[in-house]
C-alpha cells in the first residue's frame, strides 16, 4: 500500500493544499483542494473516498472529480462517511442548489456517487486493504481512519481535539508504524484551538502522551502563515517524539 501526499495544509496560497491522500491509484482519504492537481487519467482511476468528516477544506473537490470523471467511468464512485457526514452533504452540498445530486443521477439505481456508510471499528476490505474508521472528536461528526495492508498501518486522525477514544484504539494497533496527527493553531491561539476544537503544540504534547506504541509522527494541517512557529513549538514541546511536519507530495509505504 502506497500513500501519497496531496494536500496536507489548514489553508490555500501559493503551494499549499488542503487536505487528501491518494491510497494507491484508485482510492482517496479525503479530498481536499490537493485532488485537483491529479491529472485527468488519475482522476478517472479513483474508485473509492473515505471521508473524515464534513468540513470544506476536507471535500472541495468531490463536487467537480464527480462532474470531471462521470462521462469517462463505467462505475460509478463510491463514498465512504459516517451517517451524519453523508447526510450533511446531502443537505448541503449535493442539493441541486449548491451542485446536482449525483447520488440520484442517472438515476437512484445506478447513481454515479453512492454511497457506503462507515461505522468506527468496522473495517472496509478493498482487495486487501483494510481502513477502519476511528474516534475522532472534532466540532461537527468526525472520525479518523487507520490503513492496515496486514504488515503495517498508518493512522490518520483527521481534524481532532483531545480524544482518549482515539488513543484506546490507536495503542490497540499492533502493527502501527505512521501516525498523522493535527496541529492547526499555535500555542498564542489555543483558546481557538480549544473552540473549534483542534490541537495546538501545547495541547498536541498532552496527547501524544498518551501514545503507548511506537511510530513516526507526522503534524498536518498546520495554519497558513504559522507553520514554521507552529512546528518550532512542536518540537519545544513534544522533541521527545521527534515529530515532522507533514509535507505536500510525501509517500509512506506500508
Amino acid at each position: 500500500m502506497r500513500v501519497k501526499i496531496l494536500g496536507c495544509s489548514g489553508g490555500i496560497g501559493g503551494n499549499l493544499r488542503t487536505t487528501s491522500m491518494l491510497v494507491d491509484r484508485d482510492m482517496l482519504i479525503d479530498a481536499g483542494t490537493g485532488v485537483g492537481d491529479l491529472m485527468l487519467e488519475d482522476l478517472i482511476a479513483i474508485d473509492h473516498i473515505f471521508l473524515t468528516h464534513s468540513h470544506l477544506d476536507h471535500i472541495a473537490c468531490i463536487p467537480l472529480l464527480v462532474d470531471t470523471v462521470i462521462g469517462l467511468r463505467e462505475k460509478h464512485i463510491t463514498l465512504h462517511a459516517t451517517r451524519e457526514t453523508w447526510q450533511i452533504l446531502k443537505d448541503h452540498i449535493f442539493n441541486w442548489k449548491i451542485w446536482p445530486d449525483f447520488n440520484t443521477i442517472p438515476d437512484e439505481a445506478n447513481p454515479f456517487l453512492a454511497y457506503s456508510e462507515v461505522r468506527i471499528g468496522e473495517s472496509v476490505d478493498i482487495n486487501g486493504r483494510l481502513i477502519t474508521p476511528i474516534p475522532a472528536n472534532h466540532t461537527v461528526p468526525a472520525v479518523g481512519y487507520q490503513l492496515d495492508n496486514g504488515k503495517n498501518s498508518l493512522v490518520f486522525t483527521g481534524d481532532t481535539t483531545s480524544c482518549d477514544e482515539l488513543w484506546e484504539t490507536i495503542n490497540k494497533i499492533d502493527n502501527l508504524k505512521f501516525l498523522i496527527i493535527e496541529t492547526a493553531f499555535s500555542n498564542a491561539e489555543i483558546r481557538l484551538a480549544r473552540l473549534s476544537k483542534h490541537l495546538c503544540p501545547a495541547l498536541l504534547i498532552d496527547e501524544l502522551h498518551k501514545l503507548k506504541r511506537p511510530a513516526r509522527i507526522y503534524i498536518t494541517h498546520l495554519k497558513p502563515g504559522e507553520g514554521e512557529v507552529i512546528m518550532q513549538e512542536v518540537e519545544a514541546d513534544a522533541a521527545e517524539f521527534k515529530p515532522m511536519a507533514l509535507q505536500n507530495f510525501q509517500t509512506f509505504s506500508l
